[in-house]
């Protein structure tokens, strides 16, 4: 008598079991970064507005007012899941980055997001035009699904050498739900690909490159650099997002410039102290020291004080000549 049961090949329950495996990742929740998971039903809509605050009471030392004068870059932002890192404090800058950082070209930053797209490990990219000032508005529409629930974006701080402000992997899924409303101080950060202090500083690659740090009022810690203010304990926020959840029936704003009736948040003004130069050497006096002869030694101001900081001390200063200092006269 036949039996009844049916032989499987080995090489086919092991296809089987991959099969299988591959279908119930495909229908889990997406993981987030945190170990969370979106089941929010359906994608959810969003305005983001970022605003500019760089301006010369806030942040008076060396503000730019010409050649060029204070301003943002197009902002590029990118929803994506834990697969995908647009920039990461604390990691080396991707080719990509470094070419936005120093020169605000997004070219090689959206080659990489189309790539990483393929993966489905990005969802979308968005772009905004620049802020010709230090303080404004721009504003887009974003759509994030369960599978894409996380938020970067970038904004390149113009000029400098390799800065910029952003947001690395916002979570905007809690649990099953979308978020109704975020908002976000921005810090400058420092791609740490070239090494110039200030606003202004001529081009001077890092090499090898260091990884993304923040800048902080003392970090670095050296007196040139254009952030560097020893009496803050921390810098106020040079730029802010505002990410709020829209109803299907909401008035829609579309990419551009908000207009200027909109208001920037007002931050007290950051003192300024003035900084001078080291002394002179002391000059030869000019009559016998017999005669109440008297040398003199000078400085010059490096940096005018501001917003009530320390005023400047003395630019001169005299005093007695000695006998080997004096000039012999005939």
């Amino acid at each position: 008598m036949m039996s009844s049961e049916v032989f499987v090949p080995g090489w086919l329950q092991q296809l089987l079991v991959v099969l299988l495996r591959f279908a119930l990742s495909c229908a889990a929740p997406v993981n987030l970064t945190n170990g969370a998971e979106c089941s929010a039903r359906g994608p959810g809509s969003y305005i983001l507005v970022f605003t500019g605050h760089w301006s010369p009471q806030t942040f008076p030392k060396q503000y730019p007012l010409f050649r060029p004068p204070a301003q943002w870059s197009k902002l590029m932002a990118v929803t994506h899941n834990e697969q995908y890192r647009l920039w990461q404090e604390g990691a080396p800058a991707s080719d990509g980055m470094k070419s936005f950082a120093e020169q605000g070209l997004t070219v090689d930053l959206v080659k990489d997001a189309k790539e990483a797209r393929k993966r489905r490990a990005v969802g979308s990219m968005y772009r905004t035009a620049g802020i010709p000032s230090g303080f404004g508005h721009s504003s887009t529409e974003l759509l994030l699904t369960p599978r894409s629930p996380l938020l970067s974006l970038i904004v390149k701080v113009i000029p400098s050498p390799d800065w910029f402000v952003g947001v690395d992997s916002l979570n905007l899924c809690e649990g099953g739900q979308w978020k109704q409303e975020v908002t976000f101080d921005l810090h400058p950060f420092d791609a740490g690909t070239d090494s110039g202090f200030t606003f202004s500083s001529p081009n001077f690659p890092t090499t090898p490159p260091e990884n993304i740090t923040m800048i902080t009022s003392q970090k670095p810690n050296h007196p040139a650099n254009s952030f560097y203010y020893p009496r803050l304990t921390e810098l106020p926020p040079l730029a802010t997002i505002w990410v709020k959840r829209q109803g299907r029936t909401q008035n829609r704003l579309s990419n551009h410039i908000l207009p200027d009736t909109t208001k920037p948040h007002r931050f007290s003004e950051t003192p300024l102290d003035c900084e001078v130069s080291m002394w002179s050497s002391w000059g030869l006096c000019l009559r016998p020291c017999s005669r109440g002869g008297l040398r003199h030694r000078t400085r010059y101001i490096l940096l005018k004080p501001a917003n009530s900081g320390t005023p400047c001390p003395e630019l001169e200063e005299q005093e007695e000549c000695t006998p080997h200092n004096c000039l012999a006269y005939q």
